[in-house]
């Protein structure tokens, strides 16, 4: 029997009437779904033409397309080659030498004639040009299956790379003599012989060898069989073959062999990379399909083929807001990948982004077979799973992406990192979390000389530091595919933004609007006159220093804006009020109840994490065109306008920063929707001076965090390059110190003591905690006395627990142990609450001021007397006017918890003694993160989907994961209320993302159970 993989590529015709006399195959009958027939859009008005009547190539090949089928090729050629023979007096069994190599020494004694000659060797060719075929794992097995019509875009690369393959796989089945080959050779003899029996593999019914007899006439005998298989090869190749709609083998057979081509040329030296910058076309298409991305930007274009990419050197690139960096660095990751085949770190600054992130990759995840993980919160684990199959892309906050660099290098997995990529470089300059991302950055750097490391930003300014300390190279542009036009607002006289100018701005326009004396009083910087300008047709943001400001401006332009206002989108905003209702289990912020009508809403870190998404949606649909801001959303979720106005060139007391302005009037302009984008800053005769230094001047430099008296960071970072084994003395902690931004930056920034100074004393602070153990020498003296970590320093890094609340903590545990109270969650609450958050609480309670007690403890019993009150009702709303708190800080408050929870579970796993509380911490911890009820978790768990949804998604009968990733958007679209086609899909992409997470993880176990031990005695 005829193996499955043996099929010839069939001429692209259709018609029955080309079929002579006998009947159709049927459907399945050929074994392989790249070798089934494809139709023509030739028609059937051919009528049947006999044989002998017609030498024609096309004839030859009938329409079959396999070896085993009677009338294929190869049996045609069997059929009149023994008559043909017989008429000059040869032995039949001449004609099939090719198919059985025992007929060697027949063919040998045989040779009379130049028919027999000819004969002989045009078979053998055909059999050399086919038998490559017979091996289904050849690579070239399903090129020579696929239509031409599908290579017809192929670049050279992969044509070449086709063709080495069909010469190397030739090669090989002509020398192979392998019981395989003796098989088929066998029962295509058995066909040739017997060329009426049926074919088991089809649906033929018996035919009788006298119609192929008859049908060789007189005037094919004239013509050679070499030139007949010739000229119809040469036909076929020709033949124009219709386009139409592939199968799914047939795109992954593409997919897997344009992967191979562009894995082998990104190892190359080679500039010719591929299709799509070294990926799969496919990419292309997805791109278009979830992004609507035709092509790519120029500089977009020169930044992937720069010299330094392909040498793997480390990049920065820094271009202005909406410059499209994101989709430089997508590109990157997806190289990775797929075609280097190594995991994927990306960074970023806020959950938030983090889960936009996870929900808009997890589709391209499905489609190209890697694995997207979310570490943001209390998710992620430590270490990551090791994927046997499977790569992955793990999307981490700064301080979730320090952990998972931890863990790699802890457990000597770093080298499976192949690329990390870090959004908003210069955050390495802001604060604890820039400290926090500087140590991450340095541990890469100096454990793996294999990482790539690729940072971009938009606000950078002493590029040349950083790109010391990345040992970087640097790509910038000044591009925008929105014009951006600048403007300030000095009482109603509007100033255009110009460098050149003396003052830096020139005069633009007066504001063209009538104020009544009751507007002017209420309205006096004539915000409701530029917002008008705009809206509703155009969106506009407006960002104020408090979150108070924007409830205020929110409230006073909907007070002055006409009731046509209301008009617009009515049923939409109508229902963005009904969602919020539900979201709040019936209660509703009164100035959202007021604005939204007006397409009016404000937008700050007091809302929820449901209420915010609601919002955001709403005005990415432009059912809202105002939103009054802080600056949070500058640097959070993409929310692009038409025109920005800043209020006040504040953020809350203190004076914009350079990097702040830059970053708020980047949200100016929509590429794609608008053709200019504009920003006003309005200002006050009394700032007019401050402003003008403002625009003038250059961006803020990035400096080191890591300095004691700025952050606890270089404690912290101390205490985990000796628990690491990085470095385990004095001189390479020191060593690796002078490879940090700050020991880059140490000339310019220490003033006062040296680097090394400063190392030693910090070293000296960490084995007085008891957090390290060791020997530390003078100055003068050359130390090789080697460092080690003590058990609860080991707790301590590995949990990520600040440096100085440790000991304290270690305390509150070893306390619990002697009587810890299990009859509620609220003994582990106090336990969870994090102690950063206890500053900013200030508990109503009069009992406790009469009386002499801490009041770092009595806020934290009232901060978990709050989340109690949560976890029994699950509902902010009601607990945040319970306590009189903001909606967003309960929120926060609840996050950081279950954040912190997490922390003292990895904690208490590094000291035996408080085995107790690591199953009660891990419950602990998922109730924290999700404080829902038990039966919405499961849905909660995918990247995107807050409670409101999962309750919706629960009652329209998705109740498991299982349910959510087989669901149909289009079901879910009409089911589920609020619900956009592409979010139904993306949600779905997630879900399915995080089900093969699931399953790859259990396979992965069962593997390792399975694994036999090396070590066996």
């Amino acid at each position: 029997m005829a193996e499955p993989a043996l099929a010839v590529r069939r001429r692209s015709r259709i018609s029955s009437a080309r079929k002579r006399s006998h009947p159709p195959a049927q459907p399945g009958a050929t074994s392989s779904p790249l070798a089934r027939k494809r139709p023509s859009g030739g028609g059937e008005g051919t009528p049947a033409e006999p044989l002998c009547n017609n030498d024609s190539e096309e004839d030859m090949f009938g329409d079959y397309d396999s070896f085993h089928e009677s009338d294929s090729l190869l049996a045609q050629v069997l059929d009149a080659e023994p008559q043909h023979s017989q008429e000059k007096g040869l032995d039949v069994k001449a004609a099939g030498r090719f198919a059985h190599g025992n007929l060697q020494s027949e063919m040998d004694q045989s040779k009379q004639g130049n028919l027999h000659a000819a004969g002989d060797s045009s078979v053998r060719k055909v059999d050399e040009h086919y038998g490559f075929q017979m091996n289904e794992n050849d690579a070239g097995d399903a090129d020579e299956d696929l239509s031409d019509s599908v290579f017809d875009e192929l670049p050279s690369s992969q044509l070449l790379y086709l063709e080495k393959t069909r010469e190397l796989s030739s090669r090989s089945q002509r020398s192979a003599g392998t019981e395989r080959m003796d098989k088929w050779e066998n029962s295509s003899l058995d066909k040739i012989q017997c060329p009426s029996s049926p074919c088991p593999d089809s649906g033929h019914k018996n035919r009788s060898t006298k119609s192929s007899k008859g049908s060789v006439c007189d005037s094919c005998k004239s013509v050679s069989l070499k030139d007949h298989l010739k000229n119809a090869l040469t036909g076929n190749a020709k033949a124009q073959t219709p386009k139409v709609s592939k199968t799914k083998q047939l795109k992954e057979a593409i997919l897997s062999e344009e992967i191979s081509v562009a894995r082998e040329t990104i190892g190359s030296s080679s500039f010719d990379i591929g299709p799509f910058y070294g990926l799969p076309s496919k990419v292309k298409h997805l791109l278009r399909q979830f992004r609507g991305i035709e092509t790519l930007y120029e500089w977009q274009h020169d930044c992937l083929t720069l010299k330094s990419l392909q040498q793997r050197k480390n990049l920065i690139y820094s271009l202005p807001t909406s410059g499209g960096k994101t989709l430089v660095a997508e590109i990157l990751i997806l190289q990775e990948l797929l075609c280097r085949q190594k995991d994927v770190l990306m960074i970023l600054p806020y959950v938030a982004i983090v889960q936009e992130k996870v929900w808009g990759l997890s589709s391209f995840g499905i489609e190209l077979g890697f694995l997207v993980e979310e570490y943001a919160g209390s998710k992620g684990r430590f270490p990551p799973i090791k994927r046997r199959i499977k790569k992955s892309l793990y999307i981490a906050t700064i301080e979730k992406g320090h952990a998972l660099v931890n863990s790699l290098i802890e457990t000597d997995r770093i080298d499976d990192l192949g690329l990390v990529v870090v959004d908003e470089l210069h955050m390495i300059g802001e604060g604890s979390r820039g400290a926090v991302l500087e140590m991450t950055l340095a541990k890469i750097l100096y454990a793996s000389k294999n990482t790539h490391v690729v940072g971009m930003s938009a606000t950078l300014n002493n590029v040349g530091d950083l790109q010391k300390f990345l040992q970087a190279e640097y790509y910038t542009k000044n591009f925008r595919p929105v014009e951006l036009k600048e403007y300030i607002k000095i009482r109603d006289t509007i100033y255009e933004v110009d460098s050149k100018a003396e003052n830096g701005f020139t005069f633009s326009r007066l504001l063209n609007f009538k104020y009544s004396s009751s507007l002017e009083k209420a309205d006096p910087d004539h915000i409701v006159a530029l917002v008008t300008e705009v809206i509703p047709k155009y969106s506009c943001l407006i960002f104020c220093p408090t979150k108070k400001n924007c409830e205020n401006v929110a409230t006073m332009v909907c007070k002055y804006l006409n009731k046509e206002f209301r008009a617009h989108r009515e049923k939409e905003k109508q229902d963005l009020i009904k969602n919020l209702k539900d979201i709040g289990n019936g209660s509703i912020c009164p100035v959202l109840r007021q604005t939204i009508p007006f397409g009016v809403a404000y937008h700050h870190s007091g809302l929820t994490n449901d209420e915010r998404k609601s919002i955001e949606e709403a005005y990415s649909r432009g059912v809202l065109c105002l939103l009054a801001c802080t600056a949070t959303l500058a640097a959070g979720v993409n929310l692009p306008a038409r025109r920005v106005i800043l209020r006040a060139p504040y953020v809350a007391s203190e004076f914009l920063k350079k990097n702040q302005y830059k970053q708020m009037i980047g949200r100016a302009g929509r590429a794609g929707i608008d053709n200019a984008g504009e920003s006003i800053l309005v200002v006050q005769e009394k700032d007019k001076h401050l402003v003008r230094d403002l625009i003038t001047s250059p961006l803020e430099n990035c400096y080191s965090n890591l300095l004691p008296e700025i952050t606890k960071g270089m404690q912290y970072l101390l205490l985990s390059l000796v628990g690491l084994k990085i470095a385990v003395t004095q001189e390479e902690v020191y060593s690796f110190m002078c490879h940090t931004l700050l020991g880059v930056q140490q000339q310019l920034l220490l003033k006062e003591k040296s680097l090394s100074e400063i190392v030693r004393d910090e070293l000296e602070n960490l084995i007085e905690k008891g957090l390290l153990k060791g020997k530390i020498m003078e100055k003068d003296q050359n130390s090789k006395s080697t460092l080690t970590v003590t058990l609860l320093g080991k707790a301590t890094y590995k949990g990520s627990i600040d440096v100085s609340y440790c000991n304290l903590l270690y305390k509150e545990l070893r306390k619990g142990l002697e009587g810890l109270v299990l009859e509620s969650s609220l003994h582990l609450l106090y336990l969870a609450t994090p102690y950063d958050m206890v500053s900013n609480c200030s508990p109503d309670w009069m009992i406790y001021l009469r009386q002499n007690v801490d009041s770092t403890a009595v806020n934290r019993l009232y901060l978990s007397f709050v989340l109690y009150a949560l976890l029994k009702e699950t509902n902010v709303w009601s607990v945040s006017e319970k306590f009189n708190m903001s909606r967003g800080y309960v929120q926060n408050l609840l996050t950081s918890a279950a954040s912190f929870a997490s922390c003292i579970l990895h904690f208490c796993e590094e000291l035996e003694e408080f085995w107790v509380y690591k199953a009660l911490l891990t419950e602990l911890t998922k109730r924290l993160t999700y404080c829902v009820k038990t039966e919405l978790i499961p849905l909660m768990e995918v990247a995107g989907v807050l409670e409101a949804r999962a309750k919706q998604l629960y009652n329209a009968g998705y109740k498991t994961l299982a349910h959510l990733a087989n669901a149909n958007p289009e079901t879910l679209v009409k089911t589920i209320e609020h619900l956009s086609r592409r979010q139904a899909k993306q949600m779905v992409s997630s879900a399915k993302m995080l089900l093969s997470e699931k399953a790859e993880a259990l396979q992965e176990e069962v593997e390792e159970l399975l694994k036999v031990p090396t070590d066996i005695p």
